[in-house]
């Protein structure tokens, strides 16, 4: 089993902690050549690796993250340096065994230029909280730089994949395309003459904002979706871009022009109209934020002739 052993010197050869509390030592403090007592505390941490028992204790691992753990591979456990068990999640933060600390993202993250970076371009900044630093008179909160989110024994959920998962709820889906003239049987349109185009009853799931959210291991993101324009290929080669749900179309408005949302035929001709719904998604949570783009599209044919002319 890992093991973390803290060791320190008070007046000698004398235990820092009592039942009295922790007390600072008064005396020179003697360290192992690789480790240097902390100048307030006069505390050495050092490690030691004692081989697994027979009986199979050992290092657990837990969603690829390794853990303290007893035999039989169960549950892991967090622990700080000095033995005492903590909870493995505190919010947004994660126990790590190996750093013995709570890792967080750092929110906001510092700039490239910060010397943290250490010239890297990738991962992130992390801040580490050691609640066993903080006892005794040490500043318990540091920041690193990590390729990957430091392991714990309760691995941090992606929170793209939290993001997705609430975006699933959803049910998102392309409009239900409201269009003059109908695309039936029968129905023809006048080239020349105003083509009305429409989100049909738009709802949360064609047009929005709709919000939901994923959680995972104590960490939750919420997503919110909504419609950001429609672009309705015309079948001929022309698009329009429609920033609204446009403007249903009813029998009193004659050969008026759509006030948001038409078009005019200027050949006649059997068309496939294709909408796309272009959705701007917005999701935050574990201390990240970002932007998912979906484009959803819906397609329906109508035709298009001349006006015929009856002479006597």
């Amino acid at each position: 089993m890992l093991k973390r052993l803290l060791l320190v010197a008070v007046l000698g050869m004398t235990a820092l902690l009592s039942a009295g509390g922790p007390a600072l030592a008064t005396g020179p403090v003697t360290c192992p050549s690789s480790q240097s007592p902390d100048p307030k505390t006069g505390v050495c941490v050092i490690v030691v690796v004692t081989p697994p028992s027979p009986g199979g204790a050992g290092v657990v691992t837990v969603g690829g993250a390794p853990g303290v753990g007893g035999s039989g591979g169960g549950p892991p456990k967090c622990v700080m340096a000095n033995g005492e068990t903590v909870a493995c999640r505190d919010g947004n933060s994660w126990w790590s065994n190996s750093l013995g600390c709570y890792i967080s993202l750092a929110v906001p993250q510092p700039s490239k230029s910060d010397p943290i970076w250490g010239g890297h371009t990738d991962g992130a900044i992390y801040e580490c909280y050691d609640p066993l630093v903080g006892k005794f008179g040490g500043t318990p909160l540091t920041t690193l730089w990590s390729a990957t989110p430091p392991a714990g024994p309760v691995a941090p959920p992606d929170p793209r994949v939290l993001a997705q998962q609430a975006i699933a709820l959803m049910g998102l889906r392309a409009i239900n395309i409201g269009i003059v003239p109908e695309p039936r049987s029968g129905s023809v349109g006048i080239i020349g003459m105003p083509t009305w185009m429409w989100a049909q009853n738009p709802s949360q799931s064609t047009w929005g904002p709709i919000t939901k959210s994923a959680s995972a291991a104590g960490s939750t993101v919420t997503a919110t979706a909504k419609v950001d324009r429609v672009v309705w290929a015309m079948g001929d080669g022309s698009t329009v871009a429609c920033t609204g749900p446009g403007t249903a179309y009813q029998d009193s408005f004659g050969k008026k022009t759509s006030p948001t949302c038409g078009y005019t035929y200027t050949r006649q001709g059997t068309y496939t109209v294709r909408a796309t719904s272009s959705w701007t998604v917005q999701w935050a949570g574990v201390g990240q934020s970002g932007t998912i783009p979906l484009n959803f599209t819906q397609t329906t044919n109508i035709t298009m002739g001349e006006a015929q002319v009856l002479t006597q």
